[in-house]
């Protein structure tokens, strides 16, 4: 059963953890835009970067 479970999670991580991860970093830049902006900007090329990446990583795996 574990050993289940943890190939269902690997399988979700790696079709889906990048655009997580860009989820995550575009929700933060919208809560400190304004108040930093180095880490509004660092956040924004997350989101550019993990968001491009999770993207393709659909694509390869819709054809196989």
């Amino acid at each position: 059963m574990s050993t289940d479970q943890s190939s269902e999670q690997a399988k979700w991580s790696g079709k889906y953890g990048s655009l997580a991860i860009a989820f995550c970093n575009l929700i933060t830049c919208i809560t400190s835009w304004g108040e930093n902006w180095i880490l509004t900007v660092l956040l924004g090329m997350g989101v550019l970067v993990c968001g491009t990446m999770g993207i393709f990583d659909l694509k390869q795996h819709i054809k196989g």
